[in-house]
């Protein structure tokens, strides 16, 4: 069956969302499509915003990242057409959210941006979900950039502890 590439990277996009209950970053699909070489960037960027565009997929940015989840025209559009995607794309997409499923949770429910502040300081914003729900939100003022982006690293490598040194010190 002949079809336009871009038809088959949209259903493939549609497609992983429909695989998983959490939102995806552009970044996640982008990395397991470029890094099969589905595609090129700037066919997937389009590829994203057609989406949006569409109303296939909502686009949301949160902090420093742009999540996509799937709508209801989404799925709608995609019971109608997956059989447009390759048994063998299906399968590299499933095998790929079995080995890195927790991984794509993580980087999904775990945020951390900075903005500069009116009297020149820098605020770093924290946070940690569980779905929809916030767990935690941590705001903190430094005096610089460097430390406000240095907070924000170490909130993605250690949020694990750091929010269970607050929950055993405050419950």
């Amino acid at each position: 069956m002949n079809q336009e590439p871009t038809t088959l990277y949209k259903l493939m996009v549609l497609y992983m969302l429909n695989c998983v209950n959490f939102p995806l970053t552009t970044a996640q699909i982008a990395e397991f499509i470029l890094d099969r070489d589905y595609t090129n960037f700037l066919t997937l960027q389009t590829v994203f915003s057609d989406l949006t565009e569409t109303g296939l997929a909502q686009s949301k940015t949160i902090l420093n990242r742009t999540q996509l989840s799937l709508t209801d025209e989404g799925k709608n559009t995609l019971h109608y057409f997956e059989n447009r995607i390759s048994d063998a794309i299906k399968d590299d997409i499933r095998e790929y959210f079995t080995a890195h499923r927790l991984e794509l949770r993580n980087e999904s429910s775990i945020q951390g941006d900075y903005y500069k502040l009116v009297n020149g300081e820098f605020e770093a914003q924290l946070v940690a979900k569980d779905k929809d729900v916030d767990l935690v939100g941590i705001r903190l003022s430094v005096p610089t950039e460097e430390l406000a982006a240095s907070i924000c690293d170490n909130w993605q490598k250690k949020n694990k502890e750091i929010y269970r040194y607050l929950t055993e010190q405050l419950f």
